[in-house]
């Protein structure tokens, strides 16, 4: 489900859009809730999966009329696989976007001047799942038997073979789903575990999951960017987006009903249980103690830093990243 993402095809995208000055747009002031009569200045946000949980407080502050009181008329566009994210808040076909931050930081070393103002995940929602009835103990089990699907590509990937001895687990292609995993007792895979291990279970399987931000890789998820330009040049409709979107998660964390609704319709795939199960798993790993002391998507120079050096140690990076200028706190 959510766990394959596209991104040598969307930094393929931003080098040539870099290189030919692909025009951008530039919304005008928004005035929050002293904007009196004043039309909404309008935004657009990408998301870089389908409408499910992991988004609902972007759905809950359009719907709640956060952003509309913020002075914001928002369009929420829906993604998919290999959906642009990057490249199209880059070139201003987007003015907020999200994406994962090793991507980020990524982009930023070829070119992309994003940013980061507000991150959804303070703990990454990727992990992988076996069978319980394997009785794996621990996160590094899982290398050493058995079938393990995984996007060898991705930077966890890269950590976790650099951490542990992939010796005894035959490695092979993630290719979406749990179908495999229903069938044979002995396949793991990687998994996003708001997703993959909720459908495995209503299909009547006993999913062991384990979180790799525990083995150390733990970069921001769901992260909303944004254009420095845009954030120069109209700061206060950075902050007013980013005060209404925090509004939207408060809501949807305390009462996830009524989205839910709304994300049923929009992705006919998910059932209630399904939203209501995922809406569940992903509280802890939205609000910690950072975000408690500091509030909903609060983001630490320490992390960006962490961050930045594990990708360079993994060869993600050809250089250290200039991780003071990769966010905003607004």
């Amino acid at each position: 489900m959510h766990s394959v993402r596209c991104l040598s095809t969307i930094l393929l995208g931003l080098t040539v859009c870099f290189a030919s000055g692909c025009g951008k747009k530039s919304p005008s002031s928004a005035g929050g809730a002293d904007a009196g009569a004043a039309a909404p200045v309008k935004v657009t946000l990408a998301l870089d999966w389908v409408p499910e949980p992991e988004f609902g407080g972007f759905y809950a502050a359009r719907e709640s009329g956060a952003y509309r009181r913020h002075g914001i008329g928002i369009e929420i566009q829906g993604g998919g696989a290999g959906v642009p994210v990057l490249q199209m808040v880059a070139t201003g076909r987007a003015d907020f976007g999200t994406v994962g931050a090793d991507e980020l930081l990524t982009a930023r070393a070829r070119g992309a001047d994003l940013v980061a103002l507000f991150v959804v995940f303070q703990t990454s929602p990727q992990g992988i799942m076996v069978h319980a009835s394997r009785k794996l103990q621990k996160l590094e089990d899982a290398f050493h038997s058995g079938t393990l699907a995984l996007e060898t590509g991705k930077a966890y990937a890269a950590y976790l073979k650099k951490k542990f001895a992939w010796e005894g687990v035959k490695v092979v292609p993630y290719d979406g789903g749990v179908a495999h995993f229903l069938a044979d007792p002995n396949f793991g895979q990687q998994c996003y575990v708001t997703s993959e291990p909720i459908a495995a279970r209503q299909k009547g399987a006993d999913p062991a999951v384990f979180l790799i931000a525990d083995s150390g890789f733990n970069p921001y998820a769901t992260v909303v960017v944004t254009r420095r330009e845009l954030l120069q040049k109209n700061p206060s409709l950075a902050k007013e987006f980013v005060l209404a979107t925090r509004e939207g998660w408060r809501d949807y964390l305390d009462h996830p009903e009524a989205t839910n609704a709304l994300l049923g319709k929009l992705n006919a795939a998910l059932d209630a249980a399904t939203l209501s199960a995922a809406a569940e798993a992903q509280k802890p790993l939205i609000e910690n103690d950072d975000s408690k002391q500091h509030g909903l998507g609060s983001m630490q120079l320490a992390r960006w830093q962490t961050l930045s050096d594990q990708l360079l140690d993994l060869k993600f990076l050809d250089k250290p990243a200039s991780v003071a200028d990769s966010f905003q706190q607004l």
